[in-house]
């Protein structure tokens, strides 16, 4: 991957989504005696970062291979921004989403009048049958993470960070498969050398930071996460495994209810509504406050799509 194709992919994307805000937080930089500085892809088009690697992917294809339509495998967030994609594009689309997708994200992409299947306990369930739609009917499979167009989207988002606060010392950066991260690791070693790149995970689903521990793609059995965006397994020869080796720094786990306690803390102190996967990066610096210390962190809050239980449990939590 290169810094080229990444501002190549911000040309092609730019008019189509919204460039989101990179906020101070005044009661996280407090807390961790650091500087905390908030990008709020949760206020995206679609409620997440998802939206820019699935507009360069769609924005590339032939124009038979838009003829025939596109099959996609998500856990709800890269669904909404298929879906959005191949609506503006003209383009039909099927999407396979896991049984723990969450309602909120049911509904949302539905209203995007795609082919939705629901399918198996974990994302990787999904994916195996939409790669049998693929093979059966022609379609064109759009990867959420396993794909450079896909990637080189979501990197947009570290340029935009990297452009509003040059001065960062670490950037923090929620991994499920680690294509938001391949990109935007892209994005800042390619411009700011010195960054730290730091993946965050939950325990319960950690599957990237196994992997790149053990030296190889690995698989493993899971426990249910709030962070459901991030769950799931990595495809086998996935280019993120190999991204993530050369670009990421290190990787923080974070418990489930801490996850919980920073959902409930960005909505009471930051007024804004976070969903898991995108809560991770502030559970990191709840559970390691001595890690930022005397530093300039930027979060990549990465998605807003959140259940409307899991909000109400997140401020019984503050109350």
């Amino acid at each position: 991957m290169e810094l080229n194709e990444i501002y190549a992919a911000r040309g092609r994307v730019h008019h189509w989504i919204r460039e989101t805000p990179m906020v101070h937080s005044p009661f996280l930089s407090e807390f961790c005696h650091g500087e905390v500085w908030l990008k709020l892809e949760n206020l995206q088009l679609t409620g997440s970062f998802k939206i820019r690697g699935a507009l360069n992917k769609l924005l590339q294809l032939s124009e038979d291979a838009r003829r025939c339509g596109v099959v996609t495998a998500s856990s709800g967030n890269h669904a909404q921004g298929v879906g959005y994609a191949a609506r503006k594009l003209g383009i039909e689309a099927a999407i396979v989403v896991p049984k723990n997708t969450p309602e909120v994200k049911l509904e949302a992409i539905r209203r995007y009048g795609v082919e939705l299947v629901v399918h198996g306990d974990e994302y990787m369930d999904a994916e195996r049958l939409a790669r049998r739609k693929e093979t059966e009917e022609g379609k064109t499979f759009v990867s959420p993470y396993n794909d450079l167009d896909i990637i080189a989207g979501q990197g947009t988002v570290g340029l935009e960070m990297a452009e509003a606060q040059p001065e960062l010392d670490v950037v923090v950066v929620p991994v499920g498969s680690g294509g938001l991260i391949s990109g935007v690791g892209c994005a800042f070693k390619s411009a700011l050398s010195e960054v730290e790149v730091l993946g965050v995970q939950s325990v319960a689903s950690p599957v990237m930071a196994e992997s790149i521990r053990h030296g190889h793609i690995v698989e493993m059995d899971l426990d249910e996460s709030v962070a459901e965006g991030l769950h799931g397994g990595i495809e086998e020869g996935s280019v993120t495994f190999d991204l993530c080796q050369s670009l990421v720094d290190d990787f923080i786990l974070v418990q489930e209810n801490t996850i919980m306690d920073a959902i409930g803390l960005l909505l009471t102190r930051q007024r804004q509504i976070v969903e898991g996967a995108g809560a991770v990066g502030v559970a990191a610096i709840i559970e390691n406050p001595e890690r930022f210390q005397n530093r300039k962190i930027g979060i990549l809050v990465s998605g807003g799509n959140l259940d409307t239980e899991l909000l109400r449990e997140a401020l019984l939590m503050h109350e």
